[in-house]
């Protein structure tokens, strides 16, 4: 009898012990796929657009809800939807009803050249070979509800100079961590 107390005991602890852990695992997946679809989403680079910033292959953490929040600013690297029917990596360069146009190697945004530290040891670099990093661009008014991006490797990039600008509800978050290769684990700089 007692014998078949321990028995029954254990099958009810093993139970309480399988359901607990069931229970865990739901909750687990549950939120991993809220964190996936709702507030993060994992990236991939593909192609040399982004270049020097990033490379193909790198693989990034964008933030799916920020811009819930608050529109996008200029200097955010964001990805979107493009028209080609499948999302690309860029940075925002003109906000809604800005002018933008590119002039003598400059890029320009209301008439004032845009301070693009990021960029600025390839575009030293390309000058002292006589070469230029962008092509000229007339000037353009950002539209309403869009931004106006490019990618940061100029000579190689289909982006708002070719596709136009990019309404907001096209836009999936805002590039936040490289989070493989191992070596260029970091925050992104907007």
């Amino acid at each position: 009898m007692e014998q078949e107390q321990l028995t029954q005991e254990h099958a009810n602890t093993f139970k309480t012990e399988a359901w607990e852990w069931t229970k865990a695992l739901l909750i687990a997946a549950g939120l991993v796929f809220l964190i996936r679809w709702f507030i993060f989403a994992p990236f991939i680079v593909e192609g040399p657009s982004m270049e020097p910033s990033f490379h193909t292959g790198e693989r990034l953490i964008v933030n799916k809800i920020v811009y819930s929040i608050r529109k996008p600013e200029r200097g955010e690297v964001v990805v979107f939807h493009a028209p080609a029917g499948i999302d690309y990596i860029k940075r925002v360069i003109a906000l809604p009803g800005e002018k933008v146009k590119i002039a003598d190697n400059k890029v320009y945004v209301n008439g004032e050249v845009l301070e693009e530290p990021y960029l600025q040891a390839v575009i030293d670099e390309r000058a002292k070979n006589g070469e230029k990093y962008n092509r000229d661009f007339p000037e353009t008014t950002v539209a309403e509800g869009t931004v106006f991006v490019m990618g940061d490797n100029r000579t190689n990039s289909s982006d708002s100079r070719m596709i136009g600008s990019i309404p907001y509800d096209k836009i999936v978050g805002r590039a936040d961590v490289v989070f493989w290769p191992v070596k260029d684990i970091g925050f992104v700089k907007h």
